[in-house]
């Protein structure tokens, strides 16, 4: 038996645009933070070819690196470092409601949760530029 007829009222329905999430930022967030993920992939994929490009020797890195020094790979790493900055510092946000922390019965503040994994980062960070730049 049909849900309604020809003669039936039938509900409304709004048209939803294709690009409803860009009205809230909130939304808008959700889908960069997952179009970051495919930069983290990007990054992954690099590292890969670049210990490719090692295993085959010092001409092959030599080639490796020139094409990295290409103006539209530069453009697109650099695209990606802030995506997967973005990526990072969202993820390190959404760790307290993700792991809601107790003691004593008593909530742990955010604060405390995510600030050791911002220095942590920031510690590991600042090793790996004094390691690169000193020389």
């Amino acid at each position: 038996m049909p849900s309604s007829t020809e003669y039936s009222p039938r509900t409304f329905r709004k048209r939803v645009s294709t690009y409803w999430w860009l009205h809230r930022w909130p939304y808008l967030r959700f889908i960069l933070r997952e179009l970051s993920s495919v930069f983290v992939a990007w990054f992954v994929v690099i590292a890969l070819l670049q210990i490719k490009a090692l295993k085959n020797g010092p001409t092959a890195y030599t080639e490796f690196q020139e094409w990295l020094r290409s103006p539209t790979l530069i453009a697109v790493n650099v695209a990606a470092l802030l995506f997967v900055v973005f990526h990072a510092t969202t993820w390190f946000n959404l760790t307290p409601k993700a792991m809601p922390l107790r003691v004593r019965g008593k909530r742990i503040p955010s604060l405390l949760i995510v600030a050791p994994s911002y220095f942590v980062w920031l510690a590991i960070s600042a090793a790996v530029a004094w390691i690169l730049l000193r020389g």
